[in-house]
């Protein structure tokens, strides 16, 4: 896969992420373990369903290495908080928080590789920060207890993510961390399992977490963490912002969740930082013949 591949899948994949708001809204129930667990299951079952379309013979070797069950841990975590969050405040409150995952990521990156960001990349993490800070602090702020409860799990996103995409990086080609989502979507069914039971759902529900699992989860993650092992860990973790802007905007536009103005501010902020990040750079002068 070439690197503007990558990013495209990158970013198709952050569009099916930003579903999950628009979809939690649909549902009639709020109890956010119920909806980690069927998510996760659903989720679960899409990933084994495509391994054994894949034909091969051994799909779940990766499961004996190390990488898998780290980078899986941190899948498990991003979709537990993420549920859950949802269902504690609104979902602009969650994209914001879960924004600060490039931040994390390029600091944790620089510790591991002990190679610090190239200049365009920490040009691009701070206007998308600074995006991301007037979003919040002039359309998102002023939370009650509820909702600061939504965003302290939310934390736990932009966390799990940076370690995820170091984690990536780290293992480059040497091992296919596919495997890795079927290990998070059953780490976070069977941590939700006891607490979610009885299990109490409606067909209504239960379609639009079919939905949810298959589509908004298991799809977006198999696409990124092949399209990641070509990007590294920053500009992957820069990427995974467009689910902000696409989620925020969805929810506006089809769920009555109306941004103020200094979320659009803050959306273009992000938008431009991406498309300087991406944005091929100029060539350099090529030297002359002796």
């Amino acid at each position: 896969m070439q690197h503007r591949t990558a990013v495209g899948v990158m970013s198709f994949s952050t569009l099916l992420w930003s579903l999950g708001g628009l979809v939690t809204r649909r549902l009639e129930t709020h109890d956010g373990l119920q909806i980690v667990f069927w998510r996760s299951a659903f989720a679960a079952l899409v990933v084994l369903a495509w391994f054994l379309w894949q034909g091969s013979k051994r799909p779940f070797a990766p499961l004996a290495t190390r990488a898998v069950w780290v980078s899986g841990s941190m899948w498990a975590v991003m979709f537990g908080c993420y549920a859950l969050a949802l269902s504690l405040t609104r979902v602009a409150n969650v994209l914001i928080v879960q924004s600060l995952g490039p931040i994390f990521t390029a600091l944790l990156a620089w510790a591991v590789f002990g190679r610090a960001p190239g200049g365009r990349t920490w040009v691009a993490i701070v206007v998308a920060a600074a995006g991301i800070a007037a979003m919040y602090a002039f359309d998102i702020a002023g939370l009650d207890a509820r909702s600061l409860a939504g965003v302290a799990v939310a934390l736990g996103i932009p966390c799990a993510a940076a370690v995820n995409w170091v984690q990536v990086q780290r293992s480059g080609r040497s091992v296919d961390l596919s495997a890795a989502v079927f290990v998070g979507t059953v780490l976070s069914m069977l941590a939700a399992l006891p607490a979610a039971w009885p299990l109490r759902i409606s067909g209504h529900d239960l379609a639009w977490l079919a939905f949810m699992g298959g589509v908004q989860l298991a799809l977006p993650c198999l696409l990124c963490m092949r399209a990641a092992r070509e990007l590294a860990a920053p500009e992957a973790a820069l990427l995974s912002l467009l689910e902000t802007v696409f989620g925020i905007l969805l929810t506006w536009a089809f769920a009555g969740e109306r941004p103020g103005a200094a979320t659009f501010v803050g959306g273009a902020a992000v938008l431009a930082a991406l498309a300087y990040k991406e944005w091929p750079a100029p060539l350099r002068a090529r030297p002359r013949a002796a």
